[in-house]
């Protein structure tokens, strides 16, 4: 009613997580100055030492503790008046927020003091160099993100090049262009002098002053704001300031805040306690626990397709590299013939094997010349499958007379990278409907990853043999049909004229062939209508298996 378009669903054709992703690599190696809170994780996942390298000069940071209060207005509050105290003496000022929203609460509360300042975070994300370069001069006061906790070196006093790529751009010339070449070295000598003495300005009020205004969920992102301060043995300082009302207070330092509320203390009033410091460092440690948890969860999950994957890609690749699949081909044959024998002569009394049933079905794979009278005077189940795989054999090379070996094993490959792509699309959506639920096998006892593994490879199976027996259904009833330029059907055509035919689509419209070239194509169809399997997609178009849709 709404007029929406009615669309098919969305269908996953690849997926991997970030883990297995990474060690898809041969070697795997990494540098990060917070690697060391993750040692663990990095030691279990991927088999990878922490190596801490020491600092280059002494850190002489110094990391104040945290300051609590009761309600995040006065929590606002005593920040804005350690900014301003602060500013008043030159020291620059770099305020770390956990999102944007907080950032733009921030910059409002400096705003109405009317403390000059610079915003950064994503929505001023095209300013970023300039605020940047400008972060460690005198008074400076930068509002930032956790985004300004990665790859950001401030230089104190300011940074020269920075500074000098700024004029340029006033200038309208282009500082990466190398006909500017000489005017950028000219303007960075230009203003090294002011910005190593304003440097030493800013080092003699105590250095840049990080100010988080809420601890993070992992301790990585603290201190990689913290890291921004003291670096290469600059002085500089460090405080977080918390509020009762933080969601990481809230959720799991509930000890904290029960022992700050019996204080009775005013809103106004830090706390500043080692038992709180510690119980935010647990609830922080709890976090990153969970998240590693559901990290691992996820892996585990993981592994079973990862190994899935493996093989098919492995098979493609083998296919796509042009590997003569004959061999292949015909033991593809003896698994067909296998599975029919097992679906209709399962009983060891021949009087309940369903003969017509196995004729029917032999005739969908290929035209078969064994006969129901013939089949009733045979007497054991390895006999019967015996003539079947020689009859389906002797069909499979009268195939390959008249088309041609070379052609036939162009058509074994196409057609089977075909079968594979779709059949793994289709396990791929299925294992994703599987796990959706799996969690629930937990009410009735059940570890659900031991069940996803098993499910996950009884479903991996029935996807190879469904490869299998599709492939033969193709490869066997196709017929080659000459004639004058393209045709349409439900087939695959190939140029008889290329010493290595590529299949496509028959509805494709033709390519333009040279005079040179002979105007005969030809044509791979299905001469005969082929039964619907339980697993084939539905022919109303839906996307879904038959037996889930019109076959139920």
């Amino acid at each position: 009613k709404e007029g929406v378009s009615i669309k098919a669903e969305n269908q996953t054709l690849a997926t991997i997580t970030l883990q297995n992703y990474f060690r898809l690599y041969n070697k795997l190696a990494g540098m990060t100055g917070t690697a060391t809170t993750e040692a663990a994780e990095f030691g279990n996942t991927y088999g990878l030492d922490v190596v801490p390298v020491p600092t280059h000069r002494p850190v002489k940071r110094q990391d104040h503790a945290d300051l609590i209060y009761k309600t995040e207005n006065s929590k606002i509050e005593a920040v804005v008046d350690d900014i301003e105290e602060r500013r008043a003496t030159g020291q620059p000022i770099l305020v770390g927020t956990v999102s944007v929203e907080n950032s733009e609460k921030i910059a409002r509360a400096l705003d109405q003091r009317g403390i000059t300042h610079n915003v950064l975070n994503a929505k001023e994300h095209n300013r970023e160099a300039e605020i940047v370069t400008q972060a460690g001069r005198l008074g400076a006061v930068t509002v930032a993100t956790n985004m300004a906790g990665r790859g950001v070196d401030i230089l104190l006093g300011g940074n020269p090049e920075g500074l000098a790529r700024q004029d340029l751009f006033r200038d309208g010339m282009d500082p990466d262009d190398p006909a500017n070449a000489e005017k950028l070295e000219a303007r960075v000598a230009h203003h090294e002098p002011s910005c190593t003495a304003e440097g030493q300005q800013v080092k003699d009020v105590g250095g840049l002053y990080v100010l988080g205004t809420e601890r993070h969920e992992s301790r990585r992102i603290d201190n990689q704001l913290r890291g921004r301060s003291g670096r290469q043995g600059d002085p500089g300082e460090s405080r977080f300031y918390l509020s009762l009302e933080d969601d990481l207070m809230r959720l799991f330092a509930t000890g904290a805040m029960n022992w700050v509320m019996d204080r009775a203390l005013p809103d106004d009033t830090p706390i500043e306690a080692n038992m709180v410091t510690k119980a935010i460092e647990r609830a922080q440690n709890t976090v990153e626990q969970k998240n590693a948890e559901v990290r691992k969860n996820v892996l585990k999950y993981d592994e079973v397709m990862n190994e899935q994957r493996k093989v098919i890609y492995a098979r493609r690749s083998q296919i796509l590299n042009g590997e003569d699949l004959r061999e292949e081909s015909l033991e593809y044959i003896e698994s067909a013939v296998a599975q029919i024998v097992d679906q209709f002569c399962g009983e060891e009394d021949q009087s309940e094997w369903d003969l017509e049933a196995i004729h029917a079905e032999t005739n969908s794979y290929w035209p078969t010349e064994i006969t129901v009278d013939k089949m009733q005077q045979i007497n054991d189940v390895i006999t019967l499958e015996q003539d079947m795989v020689d009859d389906a054999v002797r069909h499979f090379e009268k195939r390959e007379t008249e088309l041609g070996a070379s052609t036939m094993r162009e058509v074994e490959r196409q057609v089977l990278l075909r079968i594979i792509d779709q059949r793994w699309r289709e396990h791929l959506y299925e294992m994703d409907y599987l796990r959706e639920g799996i969690h629930l096998r937990g009410i009735g006892q059940k570890d659900p990853v031991a069940e996803w593994q098993r499910e996950g490879f009884d479903m991996f199976s029935s996807m190879l043999e469904s490869v299998y027996s599709d492939f033969v259904k193709y490869a066997m009833h196709a017929e080659v049909v000459i004639a004058d330029g393209q045709r349409s059907g439900d087939g695959l055509t190939y140029s008889s004229s290329d010493s290595s035919p590529q299949l496509t689509p028959a509805a494709a419209p033709p390519k333009p062939v040279a005079p040179s070239q002979t105007s005969k194509q030809a044509q791979v169809v299905k001469t005969e209508e082929q039964k619907i399997g339980r697993n084939d997609p539905c022919h109303c178009g839906s996307g879904k298996k038959f037996k889930h849709c019109c076959g139920r």
